[in-house]
């Protein structure tokens, strides 16, 4: 018995060399230069995107930031408010200015009228 010569893998494979492999039949020299305006559109679109995405994170963070400082002024504004209502008490203004040699009227005051007067 002979041995059996296959020669159909050989046809197979010199088909499959002059086929064109399927990326180059789908992105060829030619449909590459065609499309270069699309893909620098592309290629803007998504600059833009992340440039967005960068900038409304800045902003978010700038108005926490400010949010909390004006938290922190709020805080600030109400104690100091606070101690100057309890210092403009009149207790507390007799006693800051004892220190001056200075006394609280205890008698009203006079009215002075003119004598000229009729």
């Amino acid at each position: 018995m002979e041995p059996e010569i296959n020669n159909e893998p050989a046809v197979e494979q010199a088909e499959e060399r002059s086929r064109p492999a399927l990326g180059s039949r789908l992105f060829n020299q030619r449909w590459l230069v065609a499309n270069i305006p699309f893909f620098l559109f592309a290629a803007l679109l998504m600059g833009l995107y992340i440039y967005n995405g960068h900038f409304a994170e800045k902003k978010i963070k700038e108005i926490n930031r400010t949010a909390a400082e004006i938290r922190d002024l709020q805080y600030e504004y109400k104690t100091v408010k606070s101690e100057l209502m309890y210092l403009q008490k009149q207790s507390e203004v007799v006693r800051a200015v004892e220190g001056l040699g200075l006394k609280e009227i205890t008698v009203p005051p006079v009215r002075l009228k003119d004598t000229l007067e009729r």
